[in-house]
């Protein structure tokens, strides 16, 4: 470890993370982004062909204008405008970068990675957001190699039976985009619904696949194991398990923060929903001089927070930062 202290590590390079550095960068802060993949790497992982839901102005940051064919921008656009953001400003960061401990000292903190690296910083953001740590079901057979939790586009599931677990935004349009490449679609759903946050203009779309019978759902179930070509489901009112065939199965059930990070960092969350303690003014955790920006401050919400309304974290929390300078 250097005797360097920086006055502030962001860990996390993704859109809110990268607008914490630009923040800091105009403030005179001596600062470092840290991030564990490639420059916005939660959005690397979107699904190929998908489009945000909010217009391009709204996932803009540092004030910089992004150019798309359409009034919202696809994956591909968005991952060349935060490149371009990012060599736009010079921002400093390093990435491919795991942050695995951040430890309070009298100083401020120490930031130590995976390889083998110590930073010294007086304030860190944590901007980790949550799609790196999709949720687990912890049953029998998640990890075999035909399961997956994340989904990246259709054409290899042509003409395959598919099992989609998961009810919400991520299961309705993978189930939509899957029947219409030839997929043979069944979504298990542990509720009686689809979750309300779901995309309200996909679901009529969805229902009316049902009804037509193009794509087969179970509700009130929950898979309790999985194996090569098959999966085992539980329905309510229904004593004996099902076996029902699956040559793939996604397990689209939502993803929650880096809830290890935080606690080992100090900062307390809410057993039930994994909220962080935190000031929504300063965004200052229970932790002092340790603060939280973008997504990560939603716990098991995520259909909460998004890059349109957490952008603007790094503002607030460098100019409290200043403030106590």
């Amino acid at each position: 470890m250097s005797g360097k202290i920086y006055d502030l590590i962001i860990v996390g390079g993704g859109p809110c993370g990268l607008a914490c550095g630009i923040e800091a960068q105009k403030a005179g802060l001596d600062y470092l982004i840290l991030e564990k993949g490639s420059i916005a790497e939660s959005i690397r992982k979107y699904p190929n062909q998908m489009n945000f839901f909010s217009t391009a102005r709204n996932i803009e940051i540092g004030g910089l204008p992004m150019a798309v064919a359409e009034a919202k921008a696809n994956r591909n656009e968005a991952l060349k405008y935060y490149r371009r953001v990012t060599e736009y400003f010079q921002l400093k960061i390093q990435l491919y970068t795991v942050v695995q401990q951040i430890q309070k000292t009298d100083q401020g903190f120490i930031v130590s990675t995976d390889k083998n690296q110590s930073f010294s910083a007086k304030n860190v953001v944590l901007a980790t957001g949550y799609f790196d740590c999709p949720r687990s079901l912890n049953i029998p057979g998640e990890g075999l190699p035909h399961v997956s939790k994340y989904y990246d586009e259709p054409y290899k599931y042509a003409l395959s039976k598919v099992i989609i677990v998961g009810g919400g935004n991520s299961a309705v349009s993978t189930a939509l985009d899957l029947y219409h490449n030839g997929a043979d679609v069944m979504m298990i759903i542990r509720k009686d619904d689809f979750k309300p946050t779901a995309k309200y203009w996909l679901v009529p779309d969805l229902k009316n696949r049902i009804k037509e019978g193009n794509i087969k759902v179970r509700f009130n179930s929950v898979v309790t194991r999985i194996d090569k070509g098959k999966i085992w489901i539980q329905e309510k009112g229904i004593s004996e398990e099902q076996v029902i065939p699956a040559d793939f199965v996604l397990l689209l059930v939502g993803y929650t923060s880096d809830v290890a990070l935080l606690n080992g960092a100090g900062v307390e969350t809410n057993p039930d929903d994994l909220v962080p303690k935190y000031n929504p003014e300063t965004f200052e955790t229970n932790v002092p001089g340790l603060y939280l920006a973008g997504t990560v401050v939603c716990g098991i919400h995520t259909e909460k927070i998004f890059i349109e309304n957490g952008r603007h974290d790094g503002a607030k929390i460098v100019g409290h930062i200043l403030g106590k300078k």
